[in-house]
């Protein structure tokens, strides 16, 4: 089985890109997901049979400065792929996020209604309605992923590294790793099961969070102070508890993907240079 990976340059991409025999890696440079009207010509030119959709316009803040951008990547973009293994009978696995919800509640099944409160949300929300219109595709909604680069637990090394203050917020979520995130979605791919999946890793708050990354890494957590989730005011509203529920892929996968410190610990394997 080939495996054409969008969005290869990412944590989430790299990781499944090393663990995925015959996979083929499309980064950005690659396919452009704003220029809609040629993912079926550069998806022609390749022999597979899954794509994993990884990439997507992440920055918060951006998406809504920029909210044409949000549209093609995170949302437009999707009906084209979609559109393509519906013509050519090709499985779809689509990575979504727990930005979708608006983070009243916290702990979000898979059968929760999406309520999104910026447009990253709403814009993946649209993307994830496309793939959710073809019946051989699968959505992975996850949370938090960190690995390689750009992500809370390298801010917090960095930050604590340097002596300097960490301001972690009160609010939730389920960090995950993207290399156990990645091991996760490759036990899913023979399974060609379809709808909606949460994989996730552990509810804590990112404060709570900092708190354990000091602690794995030695560093002085005395530096870390917690913050009003309401006492700043970003360009985009963040949801106050966007934690998923993913009872449902652990009692598939039979593996405690979400324990922290095994995620910590895959994460530390890879970054100890930083320290």
């Amino acid at each position: 089985m080939k495996t054409l990976i969008i969005g290869s340059g990412g944590q989430l991409g790299r990781a499944l890109s090393s663990i995925l025999e015959n996979s083929i890696p499309l980064s950005h440079d690659v396919i452009d997901l704003r220029n809609v009207n040629n993912i079926e010509n550069i998806l022609d030119k390749y022999d597979f049979d899954t794509i994993i959709n990884c990439a997507a316009m992440t920055s918060v803040d951006k998406c809504e400065t920029d909210i044409d951008s949000a549209y093609y990547i995170n949302g437009l973009s999707m009906k084209y792929i979609t559109d393509y293994c519906r013509e050519n009978n090709k499985y779809l696995i689509h990575v979504s996020t727990d930005y979708v919800f608006n983070g009243n509640k916290g702990n979000y099944t898979e059968d929760d209604i999406p309520y999104p409160v910026n447009y990253y949300g709403m814009s993946k929300l649209i993307g994830d309605n496309y793939v959710n219109s073809y019946q051989n595709s699968l959505i992975i909604r996850t949370s938090g992923v960190y690995g390689s680069k750009n992500n809370f637990p390298l801010y917090v090394i960095d930050r604590l590294k340097n002596n300097s203050i960490v301001n972690a917020f009160d609010n939730y979520y389920s960090p995950v790793n993207a290399n156990i995130l990645a091991y996760s979605i490759s036990k899913l791919i023979n399974l060609k099961l379809s709808g909606i999946m949460n994989i996730s890793g552990t509810r804590l708050s990112r404060y709570e969070f900092a708190l354990k990354i000091a602690d794995k890494f030695g560093l002085n957590k005395a530096l870390i102070n917690k913050t009003d989730y309401h006492s700043v005011k970003y360009v985009a509203k963040r949801p106050y508890d966007s934690s998923l529920n993913n009872e449902k892929a652990k009692a598939l996968l039979k593996f405690n993907f979400d324990n922290l410190d095994y995620n910590l610990n895959e994460f530390k394997k890879n970054m100890d240079n930083l320290i």
